[in-house]
């Protein structure tokens, strides 16, 4: 029966019952998804970020699986052996050359692991210094972004979800550490403490760490926290009006609860990208560092510490400083560029 425009009488044909053509063409639905997997895949589709990831995770693996079958050691000086005299023929050698020593074993018949980097001018094997310095630039620079992270969520959650008095007093510290030269207070703290941890570490566990990298942990954690908590602040400013927030405060939940299992889960997308994003400024940061000599400590290696030694000899062996160069930029590049990818997946601004 046709349906007059203007009638109130029911239309019937509405009530006829589906066929199974139509039944499965509704069933075609879009299949249920999270937050994680949209952004996981919006990640895969980005190849300049997905490239920078498998160079990232090939390097940390580089670092982690090498030193446990390299016959060399970092610190090992080649040609030393007690009781006998040095030979110098050790030192300095090119790329893929052997000493006096090792050509005649070769001569012999034996079979001599090779140098890839040569060596430096105490004998060492430059390759695997290069890779733990790359181990404990990765290495710092993840823990320092994680002393940052848990900093920074703290004291920006309670800024942002307390407000008032907290809030404000809590931001002008934000602003005075702000208003610091970074660069500056970086290098006096690190040397003030450099000389006090000396002796406090001394006879502890600690000691095998440390002092510099110690200090380089106190320095993120009293400087580099402020951008952090600033960004955990301005979400939790947005989310803590939510009505699932209301309706927990009315049922008489205490505020950390509230923080733990409301407010910082649904901050987490902009913390994995900040700290993603953390990650290379730490590492270039204790690059430079070791660079001025105040990152890790003797004999062992950092790539800020292999570019600064590759100084004294620069006219004569460039390759030196080249390789390390080129890792910190490489290690760094990959990292922002994994980061930016991250913050066009999972921040849900740029994907609305």
């Amino acid at each position: 029966m046709k349906h007059k425009p203007f009638s109130m009488q029911v239309n019937l044909d509405d009530f006829i019952p589906a066929t199974e053509e139509e039944k499965a063409y509704m069933v075609q639905m879009r299949p249920s998804t999270t937050f994680f997997r949209d952004g996981v895949k919006r990640l895969v589709k980005n190849r300049v970020a997905l490239v920078s990831f498998i160079v990232i995770v090939l390097i940390t693996l580089s670092a982690i699986i090498i030193p446990a079958f390299w016959p060399y050691g970092y610190e090992q000086m080649l040609g030393v052996t007690p009781g006998q005299p040095v030979d110098a023929s050790y030192n300095n050698l090119q790329p893929l050359h052997y000493s006096t020593t090792e050509q005649a074993k070769i001569a012999a018949g034996e079979t001599v692991f090779p140098h890839l980097f040569g060596t430096d001018s105490s004998g060492r094997d430059y390759f695997i210094r290069v890779v733990y310095g790359t181990r404990i630039s990765l290495a710092v620079g993840f823990f320092a972004s994680i002393i940052v992270l848990i900093i920074g969520i703290l004291v920006g959650s309670v800024a942002g979800y307390i407000g008032g008095k907290v809030d404000l007093i809590i931001m002008r510290i934000v602003d005075i550490i702000y208003s610091l030269p970074d660069m500056l207070m970086v290098i006096l703290l690190a040397s003030v403490l450099r000389l006090t941890l000396n002796q406090a570490l001394a006879g502890t566990p600690l000691e095998k760490i440390g002092s510099n990298i110690i200090s380089l942990f106190i320095v993120f954690g009293l400087l580099y926290w402020v951008s952090m908590s600033r960004l955990i602040r301005g979400q939790i400013l947005s989310l803590r009006e939510q009505e699932y927030v209301l309706a927990a405060q009315a049922t008489g939940a205490k505020s950390g609860w509230i923080i733990r299992k409301h407010l910082i889960p649904n901050c987490i997308s902009v913390v994995i990208i900040s700290t993603a994003l953390q990650i290379p400024n730490a590492i270039f940061t204790e690059s430079y560092l070791s660079f001025l000599g105040l990152g890790v400590n003797a004999p062992m290696p950092s790539l800020g510490s292999l570019a600064a030694d590759a100084l004294n000899g620069i006219s004569s062996y460039a390759y030196r400083l080249v390789i390390p160069a080129i890792v910190i930029s490489l290690i760094v590049l990959s990292l922002n560029l994994f980061g930016d990818g991250l913050r066009d997946a999972f921040d849900p601004k740029l994907n609305a």
